[in-house]
């Protein structure tokens, strides 16, 4: 038996995308107000869900817990194994001593933590973002950035606002394949789109990052390093988006500003070196280097390993030998083509698969785990005992974020297949011609949803498209649009600030860091709302 999605419930659009919020306003509640614990809001707010979803939504019962259920089980994998392999790597390296030689090196390049974050969190990051996506950039930098001292709650927080930038040509650029392939658009035109959207944010990021940590003025003091890596990113990420597609702007970009701002350093330096308040102040641009060539090579061996490591597994060739060697997939019972999505959201009736992959050997989790297993030999005095005694003492760490990311994942996938995410994105449609400045903003509320701007893009990008024909605005840009703003929405996501706060060690104080974030993802995503209307009407020859 097939159940029907039904998305006006109430007879009134607006007043059932109002019901089909309440969900996400407790969660906005309990973390921004109440400032509870993630896994606290995760289960109030998926327990709405569920009920709202059968009472209103008429979705049986069985229906309703099978998609939690399955949702729950996405949660655990792959996402949360990305999470616990990649703070295993970090404690290792931590419990060996090799990190404080990783802090002396990067204090030789500069003791400024301004341009320490834009080195970690902005180009690293992206570069693990490319090549992996899904929490794993976040979870590897917050852990670095705390290891260096940065103030937790900032660790985490600019380590999510530089995670915005790279997202929408995310894991070798699946994001935007997703939209392609959801929407029968070209994938070229879609990637030179988002290419001529994105770079604005991305040359403005360096310097919102400094902003807010330690104020405008401030930032001022090291305005030509940041020009420099905005630049180096933008640029390298408008060119090849426009002239090679959507697989490698991420990665080259990344690549391109380490190598630049890495130069640059050698023959400048600010003239102050800023660091946080509660640290002692910093007598010198750089530290004296107090490592042999060697020990930091060895030092930061594990974290090249694990780079090379992430991005091979990446490459589809190699994904492909992996699943051939070892693949699980199956449908999910009592889930699997029992959902029909209904019109508007579909031309016909059609099912919603629900197909559960467990893909081991390809998971970029999996990749972090040799890579780890790799460095267990390389770290001095360590070996495969420590590495098993860590890996066990890293996973009880983090049992409560493993169940909010868990409960989000959950929450994700009731509101997805009772079709109340649905519900919420047919509200926009009403705006008419207005509809394009909306546009970045449901993209930014699919990723609020589900976490991934690939899940948004499936989620909304044929709504994207279907509206934009209606209204005679381009559906390519509507549809690059849902993946420009869903950047924005990552930041906030309660999937990605459960990443965050694992990393960070600041397990509890989820409210906090979505405190932190809120105002940096509305401001991010208006920005891209402003400039989606524009190319709508006043700006059409910026579009390819």
């Amino acid at each position: 038996m097939q159940w029907v999605q039904e998305y006006n419930p109430l007879g009134n659009i607006l007043l059932s995308a109002f019901v089909a919020a309440i969900p996400l306003c407790i969660l906005f509640y309990m973390l921004a107000v109440r400032r509870a614990k993630g896994h606290l809001a995760a289960l109030a707010a998926t327990g709405a869900a569920i009920l709202l979803a059968m009472v209103f939504w008429g979705m049986p019962a069985e229906l309703a817990f099978d998609a939690t259920a399955y949702g729950a089980a996405f949660g655990v994998f792959p996402i949360v194994w990305i999470v616990v392999t990649a703070i295993w790597v970090y404690n290792m390296t931590v419990e060996s001593g090799e990190f404080e030689i990783i802090k002396n090196s990067l204090a030789c390049i500069t003791e400024d933590r301004r341009l320490q974050a834009i080195f970690i969190a902005f180009a690293f990051g992206s570069f693990i973002e490319g090549t992996a996506g899904f929490g794993t950039p976040v979870a590897i930098t917050a852990a670095m950035l705390v290891g260096l001292g940065f103030n937790p709650l900032y660790a985490a927080g600019i380590c999510l606002i530089a995670n915005t930038a790279p997202v929408a040509f995310g894991a070798i650029g699946i994001p935007i394949v997703v939209a392609a392939k959801v929407t029968d658009l070209d994938l070229m035109t879609i990637s030179r789109t988002v290419g001529r959207q994105l770079p604005l944010l991305s040359l403005i990021v360096p310097l919102w990052l400094s902003v807010t940590m330690c104020g405008f003025r401030r930032s001022l003091e090291v305005l030509p390093a940041i020009l420099v890596a905005g630049a180096c990113f933008a640029g390298s990420q408008f060119l090849v988006s426009n002239y090679m597609g959507p697989y490698l702007p991420d990665i080259i970009s990344a690549i391109v500003t380490i190598a630049g701002l890495g130069a640059f350093l050698k023959v400048w330096q600010p003239k102050s070196i800023w660091r946080f308040a509660d640290e002692p102040a910093a007598t010198q641009a750089r530290a004296t280097c107090a490592y042999s060539r060697t020990e930091v090579i060895r030092a930061w061996l594990p974290w090249l390993v694990l780079a090379l490591m992430v991005f091979l597994w990446g490459l589809e060739d190699i994904k492909n030998f992996l699943n051939s060697i070892f693949a699980l997939s199956f449908e999910w019972p009592g889930l699997h083509d029992a959902v029909l999505k209904d019109s508007p959201i579909a031309a016909t009736d059609t099912s919603y698969p629900a197909t559960y992959a467990f893909n081991f050997l390809s998971a970029a989790g999996t990749a972090i785990l040799f890579a780890g297993l790799i460095a267990a030999f390389i770290l001095p005095r360590y070996g495969l005992g420590k590495a098993t005694a860590c890996f066990g003492r890293t996973a009880f760490q983090l049992r409560y974020p493993i169940m909010t990311i868990a409960m989000i994942l959950g929450l994700a996938y009731i509101m997805n297949y009772s079709g109340m995410s649905s519900t919420m994105g047919l509200a926009f449609t009403l705006t008419g011609p207005m509809f394009p400045f909306f546009s970045p903003i449901l993209g930014w509320l699919g990723v609020f949803l589900t976490g991934s701007d690939t899940s948004s893009n499936a989620l909304f990008g044929a709504l994207q498209k279907t509206t934009a024909q209606q209204i005679g605005v381009s559906p390519e840009l509507c549809v690059a649009a849902n993946a420009s703003g869903g950047v924005a929405g990552k930041m906030i996501s309660p999937q990605s600030i459960s990443v965050a706060t694992a990393a960070s060690r600041l397990v509890g104080h989820e409210g906090d860091l979505f405190r932190f974030t809120l105002f940096h993802s509305i401001a991010m995503v208006l920005v891209m709302s402003v400039l989606t209307l524009m190319q709508a009407y006043t700006l059409r020859w910026t579009l390819p």
